[in-house]
């Protein structure tokens, strides 16, 4: 999935949705293949319109079922980035900006095994550290932000990742993607990550006509539970990724289609929009190379990818 990152380094797109640190029980999942789902006809779409001129109640009942859907056909919806702590994690997101959490996921290892504390990487060597990160792009910049964001936790936070949205942002790379998604997925604080496939996809659903991230993200925080914030994320974001493309989405494959104002701007032809549709690369649901406990069926293998069998 090569997709467009913002250009600063540390807004990155990053991943969607995985269970806290505590989570250890194997459970099973199955993988649904939008395309198999029951996709409805242009007809059907039509018999059911969504008019700009919804009222704040049906906005909200179409969001949140638009969400349950999407909960439905990404069962397993989580960060795509490898990490087994919140280091690794802020890490791994600020690599994660102009290139795919798969080539992210590839790089990492080399540098944890290497520098795996805060400590380490602070202390480290800039261009040891440009050879191993040169593989994902912009590797000066991002080196100067990890190694930045890593003395900044050694002098300000005793080599611990904050757990606060106002101390993250102060980090060097750092901006409130990176921290909302340090937040949901390291220590299960709810939060909302406005990456470029959810501010298409929210603006295309007609949730916001907001442009601005801040923005967008209080809008749409309006429409559901505070609760909900972290697997919606995940939900839109992997539904991006894989389906409501930028240039070519795949309507007739869509699972939401009725509920989507903008059906009708991709291919709306259920066999030629299944080619459109986009996969996992890593062979595993989503591009982890590492995937938790949670994502491994019932025999403790990983769950097949989407739209596999």
């Amino acid at each position: 999935m090569v997709v467009r990152r913002n250009s600063a380094v540390g807004e990155q797109d990053p991943a969607g949705g995985k269970k806290t640190a505590k989570a250890t029980k194997k459970v099973a999942v199955k993988a649904v293949a939008p395309a198999k789902r029951a996709v409805a006809s242009a007809s059907e779409v039509k018999a059911s319109p969504v008019r700009k001129s919804e009222s704040h109640t049906a906005l909200v009942r179409r969001a949140r079922r638009i969400n349950r859907e999407l909960a439905e056909v990404y069962p397993y919806a989580h960060p795509e980035l490898d990490f087994e702590n919140p280091f690794q994690l802020v890490v791994a997101t600020v690599l994660s900006a102009q290139t795919t959490d798969l080539r992210v996921n590839q790089t990492t290892p080399g540098l944890f095994a290497k520098y795996p504390t805060p400590e380490d990487l602070a202390a480290a060597n800039p261009e040891e550290v440009e050879e191993i990160l040169r593989p994902t792009g912009f590797f000066r910049a991002k080196t100067k932000s990890v190694i930045g964001l890593s003395k900044a936790l050694v002098e300000q936070f005793g080599g611990e990742v904050p757990g606060r949205l106002e101390d993250l942002v102060k980090l060097p790379g750092v901006g409130r993607k990176t921290a909302f998604v340090v937040l949901g997925n390291a220590f299960g604080r709810p939060g909302i990550t406005v990456d470029t496939h959810f501010q298409r996809l929210v603006r295309r659903w007609q949730w916001t006509d907001q442009t601005e991230p801040d923005k967008i993200e209080a809008a749409v925080g309006a429409l559901f539970p505070k609760s909900e914030w972290t697997m919606l994320s995940h939900h839109v974001i992997f539904h991006g990724r894989r389906i409501c493309h930028a240039r070519k989405p795949a309507c007739g494959a869509c699972p939401i289609a009725p509920l989507c104002p903008a059906y009708g701007e991709g291919e709306t032809d259920p066999e030629k929009a299944k080619k459109l549709l986009k996969y996992e690369k890593g062979g595993f649901p989503g591009q982890r190379l590492k995937p938790p406990q949670a994502y491994l069926d019932a025999g403790g293998k990983p769950a097949p990818p989407l739209g596999a069998g």
